[in-house]
């Protein structure tokens, strides 16, 4: 069994998706709607930057998407495949999840794009620049993680985010509690705690009025079935209803991205081969949960074509 897979946050750089765009029609295509939904020229930021401007959250949520969604398009339509025969789920990492609902046919191009736009302003808004922070745990699993957290607290929100693989815990919060996880990582039995280039803690209590806004825009939102499961991450199983996955979604923007136990789920009920689209972050993750799964991260023209030949 094989599952497609879809990064999230972090995996933007300018240049992406431009070598895909000028090879294929059908990776141009995706783009131009994108930029059309938006209202934005998000391509060409996309191809030229500025980084920081690329980077910002509203920006870079629909940029990893259209980027991811150009791959998978280019493979169904000029490889001639349908996801729905190749795959038995998809998943995705935080925003990547709406990158799977929409490859799996559940939310359309255009509104994930405008979905992810306002989820990233939404995000940003939710606390002001300075007062959240994120910290990478290196070396901690999830219990080492909790207590790490638990001891930084001290009456401020600090929490684990993603709970990436066996080696690599995130956490977010206030500024203040983050610095306090960093100082005793080690004494906890971390390797060292790394502070996250981000601009806001996403995945945590302090996100409550992006949720809000993002359980508005839901509400409004088609979502259709999709054509296979979605591994949602806040319960690291299978999601086909769609008010299912729309609650689901609403929850993610305050919940832990169980990613680990997603990937050991999805390998437990089968799945030998993940393949990653739009980037190399979720590939090594995989290796790292379950070392005898086969790992594919599928960004380029001859990314695409070696694996059409491996389907």
């Amino acid at each position: 069994m094989r599952a497609f897979i879809f990064p999230g946050q972090g995996s933007q750089a300018v240049g992406m998706g431009q070598a895909l765009a000028a090879a294929s029609p059908v990776a141009r295509e995706v783009l131009q709607e994108v930029d059309e939904a938006l209202g934005q020229n998000l391509s060409r930021l996309m191809a030229e930057g500025p980084a920081d401007t690329l980077t910002l959250t509203e920006n870079a949520q629909p940029a990893i998407m259209a980027n991811a969604i150009a791959t998978v398009r280019v493979l169904e339509r000029e490889g001639g495949i349908r996801l729905a025969e190749k795959a038995d789920f998809v998943a995705g990492h935080s925003l990547g999840e709406y990158t799977a609902l929409c490859a799996a046919g559940a939310i359309d191009l255009a509104t994930t794009a405008r979905l992810l736009k306002l989820r990233g302003q939404a995000m940003q808004a939710a606390v002001p620049v300075g007062e959240g922070s994120m910290a990478a745990l290196l070396g901690a699993d999830l219990a080492k993680a909790q207590a790490i957290a638990g001891a930084a607290a001290e009456g401020d929100v600090c929490s684990v985010a993603n709970d990436n693989d066996p080696t690599q815990v995130v956490i977010s919060g206030t500024t203040a509690a983050i610095d306090r996880a960093i100082a005793i990582a080690k004494d906890h039995g971390a390797k060292r705690g790394l502070k996250l280039p981000v601009s806001a803690p996403f995945h945590c209590p302090l996100m409550q009025p992006a949720a809000d806004a993002m359980r508005d825009a839901l509400a409004q939102a088609r979502i259709d079935a999709p054509l296979v499961p979605v591994y949602a991450n806040v319960i690291a199983g299978p999601a086909s209803d769609p008010d299912t996955i729309r609650r689901l979604l609403v929850e993610q923007v305050t919940g832990m991205v169980r990613w680990r136990e997603s990937v050991l789920a999805m390998a437990e009920a089968g799945t030998g081969s993940f393949v990653e689209f739009g980037g190399k972050v979720l590939g090594p993750m995989v290796k790292r949960i379950v070392p005898d799964a086969e790992a594919i991260s599928v960004v380029t023209m001859d990314d695409i074509e070696a694996l059409l030949k491996a389907l």
